[in-house]
């Protein structure tokens, strides 16, 4: 095939494609895993650089609906700085990474139960309210 030739993609292809990178974005929230590649020298390799700044199109909302762990957004966004990339050689730079995760999921969830809670109380008031309202004059005693 002449390099001038345009090359399409079959459907199954695009799926495929779309299946994998998808799959590899999401391995990015696991910082040990970035410690892997970062030891294996493959954040050195132009290529493989120039890939980290194509999957940025998953920041894109119609992209990142698909998205499990929203955190690996943010770690292509550091990705995209050498310094950053080097670091990661370092297996303390990712088990620091890893501990910040798991207390930003912590607090995550410790401040959603605590809204959640106090939203069912409010409701459970509100509901309380209605019904003493709604109770016929000379009732209740």
């Amino acid at each position: 095939m002449d390099r001038k030739e345009k090359r399409f993609e079959t459907e199954d292809q695009a799926r495929t494609r779309f299946q994998v990178e998808l799959e590899f974005v999401q391995c990015l929230a696991n910082p040990n895993y970035l410690n892997f590649l970062a030891q294996r020298g493959i954040f050195k390799d132009s290529h493989f650089v120039n890939y980290l700044k194509y999957l940025q199109y998953w920041k894109e909302a119609k992209y990142a609906k698909f998205l499990k762990y929203p955190q690996c957004l943010h770690m292509l966004e550091l990705l995209q700085y050498e310094h950053f990339r080097k670091e990661l050689v370092n297996a303390q730079c990712a088990k620091f990474i890893d501990d910040q995760q798991l207390l930003n999921w912590q607090h995550y969830h410790r401040k959603r139960n605590t809204m959640l809670q106090e939203q069912a109380d409010k409701t459970q008031t509100n509901k309380e309210q209605k019904d003493a309202k709604q109770l016929p004059a000379g009732t209740g005693t």
